[in-house]
């Protein structure tokens, strides 16, 4: 039987073997290495790339099934690298950065950063300012400034978009790299947030040389390969699927029996309390279906971004209704401002206060909710797209203040 048509017995079979009890000893590196191995970090891909090429579909069954066993979870240590880094090298790389790249970034061993929003090219990605120049022996010299990367301070390689052609209107002359973060010339600042963590950063690259084999996609296709990484960054924002209950509004339900059980809910909220409860099963089964309806060969579509969406705004009315629940106690933050270098992940809500500031940023990061709403109208609801003046003009050649 060909990989294609891999089903449910088969993966439960593959899923025994990664699951043995006998492997107990093991690191999480180790594990993931296996389920890599094994073709099950993600089934889609081909054969040899931590896939079996099988449908994606799937891929529930086995992050159902490694959760359930208290198994390492590779999205947790390296969430953009696993959700959206390995699916742009697989679709658009070389054999060689293929092979190279995807295990160690499964494995947590290369923790993988995105370096595209900058200073003046934030929700307009494609006005991106940092240069790369071919030198005279084929590599590539990099100049230019981003901004809010996450996971920079800990990241061993960058997903790098770079403006090669500035004659060329914006869309069309920029080229995607794959940049090594401890190269001579990039510098990374931590930025603080309003949380105390510093798990944002700016990033600095002077005159970094990225050689010509860790281009990845032809030059000046940059922007076709940045919508595949963020097609699946709306996915692995907004499109996760936890088991019912779980996630924010586990954190939340929680918070309400905590206050019952001291005898200090308010019955006011009961109501509110449920129709958020309903709003989060509602987004939790339109991701699961999307997930398993979704068309491999083109892989996410423009509805990733109804996830996105839904579920930055939901966040943020989850995490207020859960300041209200705890009441007075709410207004003080356990483990104060640190000001120092978060060691959780941009996934991860830890305690309530930390929940319902972090939340701030969800209608911004990944793109924003203004931004969100224009593509769904443009491509999903297909209404009259905003004026674009600048769409076929050279980018040497636009303003910029």
């Amino acid at each position: 039987m060909s990989t294609s048509d891999m089903t449910s017995p088969e993966i439960a079979g593959l899923l025994a073997r990664l699951l043995d009890p006998g492997q107990n000893a093991e690191t999480p590196s180790e594990f993931l290495g296996r389920q890599f191995d094994l073709g099950l970090a993600w089934v889609h891909f081909r054969a040899g790339d931590g896939g079996i090429g099988g449908s994606s579909a799937l891929q529930q069954t086995v992050e159902r099934a490694i959760v359930a066993a208290g198994s390492p979870v590779a999205f947790h240590g390296n969430p953009l690298g696993v959700g959206m880094v390995a699916p742009t090298i697989h679709d658009h790389g070389t054999q060689y950065q293929c092979q190279r790249l995807l295990r160690p970034l499964f494995t947590g061993e290369e923790v993988w950063c995105q370096l595209f929003s900058e200073p003046g090219a934030g929700s307009d990605l494609a006005s991106v300012a940092t240069s790369a120049v071919r030198a005279p022996d084929g590599s590539w010299v990099v100049n230019g400034a981003k901004v809010w990367t996450s996971y920079a301070h800990k990241a061993a390689w960058g997903l790098l978009l770079a403006r090669t052609d500035p004659d060329q209107p914006k869309h069309k002359g920029l080229t995607m790299f794959l940049v090594e973060m401890s190269a001579p010339g990039v510098e990374i600042r931590p930025l603080y947030q309003m949380t105390g963590d510093a798990e944002f950063n700016e990033v600095f690259l002077n005159d970094v040389v990225v050689q010509d084999r860790h281009r990845l996609g032809a030059v000046g296709d940059g922007w076709r390969v940045v919508l595949t990484t963020l097609l699946n960054e709306r996915v692995a924002i907004g499109g996760q699927v936890p088991a019912r209950g779980e996630g924010l509004i586990g954190h939340l339900m929680q918070a309400w029996q905590d206050a019952q059980s001291e005898g200090s809910t308010r019955p006011e909220l009961l109501d509110e309390l449920m129709k958020l409860w309903i709003r989060a099963e509602a987004l939790r089964l339109f991701n699961a279906h999307s997930a398993a309806t979704r068309d491999d060969a083109s892989g996410p579509g423009p509805e990733g971004w109804i996830s996105k969406l839904s579920d930055a705004e939901l966040n943020l009315e989850l995490t207020s209704l859960a300041l209200d629940v705890l009441g007075p106690a709410g207004l003080l933050k356990p483990d104060g401002y640190p000001l120092a270098r978060s060691s959780r992940s941009p996934f991860d809500y830890a305690g309530v206060q930390n929940a319902f500031l972090r939340a701030r940023a969800n209608p911004i990061e990944g793109g924003t909710s203004e931004i969100a709403r224009n593509v769904i109208g443009e491509r999903l609801l297909r209404l009259p797209g905003e004026p674009r003046v600048d769409k076929d003009v050279a980018w040497s050649q636009v303003p910029r203040g």
